[in-house]
């Protein structure tokens, strides 16, 4: 029997898991109570409809959900009903065979004969724990592996014990896989390390709040100040020098290490077990680390979408602002064009017949502004955006100094710019 600690599942869950459904659809029945040739001639080797009835559940209930018929009892009418279309029997039967006992078991032996199924026993609990632990390097979720037990015990013909000893295995596996990731996270970790992280979870005396309270800090609204203080918890991570063994932990396991990293206050993970402690602060750590570069590039996103945005709406206001004198310069211009075309058509001087559509005077000082008023050729905004440079620099030269980019070679003249970019910021 499992002990109170051992135990993942309510009475209920205990009680559900191991019982048919009261509600499988028509194609579940057919993938797992449908016959074969085969086992029909085994059934028809019994006489009167509860004993090739109570075989053919027997059967049954083996292969789904893999107990035993007194373990799975009571079988839902409407799956003895279908079991009994198929082998021609009286569905009612059934409640004659669950009264004979001797006959249940020698049909169990007949069974585990004829189609290789075997006990579970000491030897099997090694061989599934074995297997086990590879899922559960992958996956801690107590469902996930108690359904991964019933699957494979099944696959491998092998009948299912009772439920508390599944817990048990399921239980002491998981054990077994969390304590080989906690040492793959920590095994390299210097006393130096260890003293760094415990300063994470103590509070500071002037306003007793924990650094790690202070890394989970939201940054704010986005900007050039908000860009520094992610950046500033992410250089603390990175000078802990955490070991980068995270290769060896699937990503999984160390998603759901972080998860349980971030919803523990500070204090909670002083009464963990030291591995426990470091390797759940570590895992935390490794994700934030991520989470921080995603909230450092989301603000300068938002920086570059917001300077966009206004070139955008300053061009539109000049766009407005100088609509009339726009009009104006080309309307003389028109007048102007339509005059060159006059003086060649009719050869005529090109600056007499312009003077006389417009003083030369107004002419020169029409191109002045009209050069004041033009807009580059592709109509960019960009320019526009000159005098927001000392508003970027509060934050570029960090977010190039603190953050990696990588790419294809397709973008290497990219890279090589934004190298030749940081190292003017060092320079100057």
């Amino acid at each position: 029997m499992a002990s109170r600690g051992k135990e993942l599942l309510t009475a209920d869950q205990r009680a559900e898991f191991v019982q048919i459904p009261t509600d499988m659809t028509e194609q579940e029945l057919e993938t797992y109570y449908t016959f074969s040739q085969f086992d029909l001639e085994i059934i028809k080797r019994h006489r009167r409809d509860h004993n090739r009835l109570g075989f053919a559940v027997q059967l049954c209930v083996l292969r789904y959900p893999g107990w035993s018929l007194s373990d799975v009892e009571p079988i839902p009418e409407y799956v003895i009903q279908y079991i009994a279309r198929q082998i021609d029997a009286n569905p009612d039967s059934f409640s004659l065979y669950a009264q004979r006992e001797p006959t249940k078991h020698e049909h169990m032996e007949e069974i585990r004969q004829v189609y290789g199924y075997q006990n579970f026993s000491t030897s099997k609990y090694r061989e599934i724990a074995q297997y086990l632990l590879k899922h559960a390097l992958q996956n801690g979720n107590s469902m996930y592996l108690l359904r991964t037990v019933q699957e494979e015990l099944r696959n491998r013909k092998i009948i299912l014990p009772g439920m508390t000893t599944i817990e048990r295995l399921v239980w002491e596996t998981r054990r077994r896989a969390e304590e080989k990731i906690f040492k793959s996270l920590t095994a390299t970790l210097s006393q130096w390390q260890k003293h760094k992280l415990d300063k994470l979870i103590d509070p500071l005396v002037e306003n007793k709040k924990t650094p790690l309270a202070w890394l989970r800090e939201l940054p704010g609204q986005s900007s050039p100040e908000a860009f520094l203080k992610v950046i500033e918890r992410l250089e603390y991570i990175r000078a802990l020098k955490l070991p980068t063994s995270k290769h060896e932990v699937h990503p999984n396991r160390l998603l759901q290490l972080s998860r349980i990293g971030a919803r523990y206050e500070p204090h909670s993970f002083r009464r963990f077990k030291e591995n426990k402690k470091y390797a759940i602060l570590v895992a935390y750590l490794m994700t934030l680390s991520q989470d921080l570069i995603d909230q450092a590039i989301e603000i300068h996103d938002r920086q570059m979408m917001i300077l966009q945005s206004k070139g955008r709406k300053t061009q539109d206001e000049m766009q407005k602002q100088n609509g009339k004198a726009v009009n104006e310069k080309v309307v003389h211009f028109a007048d102007v064009g339509a005059a060159l075309i006059q003086a060649r058509d009719e050869g005529l001087d090109p600056f007499s017949t312009i003077e006389k559509v417009m003083p030369w005077e107004q002419v020169v000082a029409s191109v002045e502004e009209a050069k004041k008023l033009a807009r580059p050729m592709d109509y960019d905004y960009l320019d526009l955006l000159e005098n927001r440079f000392s508003y970027l620099r509060k934050y570029t030269p960090t977010f190039l100094k603190s953050l990696e980019f990588r790419s294809t070679q397709a973008a290497e003249p990219l890279l090589r710019a934004l190298k030749t970019l940081n190292q003017m910021n060092k320079s100057g």
